[in-house]
């Protein structure tokens, strides 16, 4: 995704040049998030790894959490345009879509069966349980 260009300097450029009195800057202008942007926050007890990830201003709709063994994937989909009202002229217009990901291992496995996940304010907080771990059994030899 870092290939990606950003809006900004091409039509910023243009519209400060054009119709300086006209620019308004965006409200959500900045580039798409990189992974490493997604601020992630881990804790662990005897039972369980709590995470809070960072995601403002995405739908909760938009965000997919999966769990396979001891590996998490956080997926969220970023949808932002401006709209138009009726009446208005449209001066400019911005949107854009993308996609960013986050995956990390965990040093036990999580029971995906008991996970939770809440969104609230633009942190998405996992409960993810430990899977019971296999006790080894030592045999006797004979």
């Amino acid at each position: 995704m870092s290939s990606l260009m950003t809006r900004g300097n091409l039509f910023d450029d243009l519209f400060r040049d054009l119709a300086p009195a006209f620019y308004v800057r965006p409200l959500h202008g900045d580039p798409l998030p990189s992974p490493a942007q997604i601020k992630v926050d881990v804790k662990e007890d005897d039972r369980a790894y709590t995470v809070q990830a960072e995601i403002p201003g995405v739908n909760k709709d938009d965000i997919n959490v999966s769990i396979d063994g001891n590996l998490v994937t956080l997926r969220a989909e970023i949808k932002q345009e401006d709209r138009k009202t009726e009446g208005e002229k449209v001066l400019r217009t911005e949107r854009y879509y993308g996609a960013v990901a986050r995956s990390f291992q965990l040093a036990q496995d999580i029971d995906a069966s008991q996970a939770k996940a809440k969104y609230e304010n633009g942190i998405l907080t996992l409960t993810l349980p430990k899977k019971a771990a296999n006790n080894a059994q030592r045999l006797t030899i004979e």
